[in-house]
């Protein structure tokens, strides 16, 4: 297991994957967090490979925490800015337990899972990253002045399907 810690003072990390750097495919991961204060946010995400002149921002994040603690996000950002730049769904979910959170991109759409039920699905063809993306685990700190109580982001296996 792998685990990701944050402390009271905000310093944190995250890895990301220098394999699978493609286009289409499945990436799952199992995770689970701490109690964790509700200013680190935990994130599996896929980011464009480096060099491939991505203009777009392309970014899929196939589970987000927030300041809402009892709940999981999927977002899919097809944009870099403007009221029309992302989708996204929202689960409640207990992060303090395991959960398997997966994403398929297909040239048909981009769906998000957990635990194998389908919550987000995209088909719009405009809204699909145009090149190769890879995978990153991050415990992000969004401070708001208050105290931070130390947080961890626990991660069993990560998986990647061509």
């Amino acid at each position: 297991m792998a685990t990701v810690s944050g402390d009271a003072s905000g310093t944190t990390g995250g890895m990301s994957a220098k394999f699978a750097q493609q286009k289409y495919g499945r990436w799952e991961v199992r995770m689970k967090t701490s109690a964790r204060d509700p200013k680190y946010h935990p994130v599996a995400i896929l980011w464009p490979n480096r060099g491939t002149g991505a203009t777009n921002c392309p970014e899929i994040d196939f589970a987000e925490g927030s300041t809402d603690t009892t709940t999981m996000k999927f977002f899919l950002h097809y944009k870099c800015s403007g009221s029309d730049f992302q989708t996204y769904s929202k689960t409640v979910i207990d992060s303090t337990q395991w959960h398997n959170y997966a994403v398929e991109w297909t040239p048909a759409g981009i769906t998000g899972f957990i635990d194998g039920v389908k919550t987000f699905s995209d088909t719009n063809p405009a809204h699909q990253p145009t090149v190769g993306m890879h995978q990153t685990l991050q415990l992000d700190w969004f401070p708001d002045g208050s105290a931070t109580k130390p947080s961890q982001m626990h991660v069993d296996w990560v998986r990647v399907y061509k």
